[in-house]
């Protein structure tokens, strides 16, 4: 393939990405919206978070075996013509039910896009070009997860969440078509029959690296008590009086802003800061910021805490996705694959431990709770994994 024509589907596929980016955080600024509109509690409202995690990551495994089998662009089209229907399904609700199965089902299609359009990008590009071409990939999901949050937010108060819904269908159904045009005829499918004792296997290389552990339980933890406090956000801002779910979506872009910075300054970090204290510091940085949200402080302070948050969260979540490609060096792509499951695993279970916790602990004691796990995940990163053989680059 021609340079111009790789550069073509590298965007096309970034531009997919980019859309699925934006499904993700849709409800996140709308949980009162809803609540109000389905006639329940905002806290069961933001179970829809967990009800799209779950299946994002327990799916991805399985799509990746997929695609490897039909196709890569073939499966990311069906995952995307899936999470356009059933985002337009959900636009339709009008139980908290079959609202819940359509968000599950977007999440399952989801877990498609990513990790299959990394893979796709290691097939078309060459080592020494591939880590320029994946960046694009991060910005492109980052970016759709910042604008899915903030539109979404801005769109819910001009037209309503379902006007919001409709939204991310339109763009996703244009996401879609422009992967099948772009690409047809400029990317050759190879599909290798699916063997599961070959699979399983790979898996089990992995659990025997005594590392693995301390590497998932730091990425579950990120998910579950930094990630996982997402839907709630606008409801804590109700309760000091901004109701607006545009600020919802603003405060929520501010951790993907976070994150988006850490990729502009990581390689003077890795110069300047050793692997081991940049996990430390994202470790309590995170804990800091779920301390200070526990004071209910004003949409402003909590704009700058949550781009605390997304610089932290990658200080200590980038070098810990280099250790896990050294778990199985023959088997790097089920190792990101896991590394994938956790993460989202404990996106999926956050918004249950914080119903929970708020109900029964009180808001300050449950978000100091998710504190201390946060610098406990990045302490048991920063001792366990300095010893590991992985490169200190990130």
């Amino acid at each position: 393939m021609n340079p111009s024509s790789t550069m073509l589907v590298l965007n096309v596929v970034a531009g997919v990405i980019f859309a699925g980016g934006l499904a993700t955080r849709v409800v996140d600024p709308l949980v009162p919206q809803i609540a109000s509109d389905l006639n329940l509690e905002p806290a069961t409202v933001a179970l829809l978070a967990s009800a799209f995690s779950l299946p994002y990551a327990l799916m991805q495994p399985v799509l990746g075996a997929v695609a490897d089998t039909v196709g890569k662009i073939r499966t990311m089209a069906g995952c995307m013509i899936v999470l356009v229907v059933a985002v337009v399904a959900g636009m339709f609700a009008t139980d908290f039910g079959f609202l819940l199965a359509t968000r599950a089902l977007a999440g399952a299609a989801s877990g498609g896009l990513f990790p299959i359009g990394i893979a796709l990008v290691g097939d078309q590009f060459s080592v020494e070009k591939r880590q320029i071409a994946m960046g694009r990939i991060l910005a492109a999901v980052m970016t759709g997860s910042i604008l899915g949050a903030s539109a979404s937010g801005f769109i819910g108060d001009w037209f309503g969440w379902r006007g919001a819904f409709l939204f991310m269908a339109l763009v996703g159904a244009v996401a879609t078509v422009v992967l099948v045009v772009g690409t047809r005829g400029r990317v050759k499918e190879t599909a290798t029959p699916f063997n599961l004792r070959t699979q399983l296997g790979r898996y089990s290389a992995i659990a025997r690296n005594p590392l693995a552990k301390f590497c998932f339980i730091a990425v579950f933890l990120e998910g579950a008590f930094v990630i996982g406090l997402f839907p709630y956000i606008a409801t804590m801002l109700h309760e000091t009086g901004e109701t607006r779910a545009s600020i919802a979506g603003i405060v929520l872009a501010g951790f993907g802003m976070g994150g988006v910075s850490y990729t502009m300054v990581v390689t003077h970090l890795v110069r300047h800061v050793s692997v081991r204290l940049m996990m430390l510091i994202g470790g309590c940085c995170m804990g800091l910021g779920l301390a200070l949200i526990a004071l209910q402080v004003a949409w402003p302070f909590l704009l700058a805490i949550f781009f605390m948050q997304g610089f932290a969260l990658y200080l200590l979540h980038g070098p810990i996705q280099v250790f896990v490609t050294e778990l199985a060096p023959a088997s790097r792509s089920s190792a990101a694959a896991l590394h994938s499951v956790f993460f989202i695993s404990g996106q999926a279970a956050g918004p249950v431990f914080y119903r929970f916790g708020f109900d029964h602990f009180g808001d300050t004691t449950t978000l100091l709770i998710g504190a201390l796990a946060m610098v406990f995940a990045g302490a048991q990163a920063g001792f366990f994994l300095r010893t590991a053989k992985a490169s200190a680059k990130v």
